[in-house]
């Protein structure tokens, strides 16, 4: 049987499994644990991010939330009806998905939040078997370009035929699979991703999703 999200006491990086022992000492009250993704498998648009935020999805659980990225990202799925309800930071805001489905490359927190080639390697399967896992799935939202490269890689297609760029749509197979720089607050301070330019890429998505 194949996984789409690894068990809670995953060993396969150790680097990872013992960073995870170590928060579970420091932080005994959050989640630390692979953060499983969030959204139904039928849904036809996924968003796959890097990975865990320490005090973000690593505490919470849930991607993308009780960071900074997930502000932005929340409340753009909001504006374009991919969710209803209210997002306030925390996996019990009874905020759902509509039609989308978000997880990590990675789903363990890194140190420093930069994984290693071998821990995006170890964590691949697990994305493949959720792209698989998703019937229906029509479109892929990579944010950031290792983000970007691991769904190619889950998707067995050259990362050198398809370059990442922001706001560019790549066909593969049967999938568009478009690029936008990370809703991290480092890229959205110094300007390189805005609201309205990330508010663009879902403009698109909608597009090709009605296509």
């Amino acid at each position: 049987m194949i996984f789409t999200s690894p068990i809670r006491d995953c060993d396969l990086c150790p680097r990872l499994c013992a960073f995870r022992h170590n928060n579970r000492q420091k932080f005994p009250d959050k989640f630390n644990a692979p953060v499983p993704s969030f959204g139904n498998l039928d849904a036809q648009f996924l968003i796959i991010g890097l990975a865990p935020g320490l005090k973000g999805a690593n505490f919470t659980g849930r991607p993308f939330t009780a960071d900074y990225a997930g502000d932005l990202l929340y409340s753009t799925l909001l504006k374009y009806g991919f969710a209803k309800g209210h997002y306030a930071a925390h996996a019990q805001d009874g905020l759902t998905l509509v039609n989308c489905r978000i997880t990590n490359a990675v789903r363990c927190v890194p140190p420093e939040n930069k994984p290693t080639p071998f821990e995006m390697a170890q964590c691949l399967p697990f994305l493949k078997a959720e792209i698989a896992a998703m019937k229906n799935l029509k479109v892929i939202l990579t944010l950031g370009q290792i983000s970007h490269q691991s769904t190619l890689r889950a998707l067995d297609a050259k990362i050198s035929r398809f370059k990442f760029a922001h706001n560019t749509v790549h066909n593969i197979s049967h999938l568009s699979v478009i690029n936008s720089y990370h809703c991290s607050r480092y890229n959205t301070q110094t300007r390189r991703l805005t609201e309205g330019q990330f508010h663009d890429v879902f403009d698109n998505i909608q597009k090709l999703l009605k296509s």
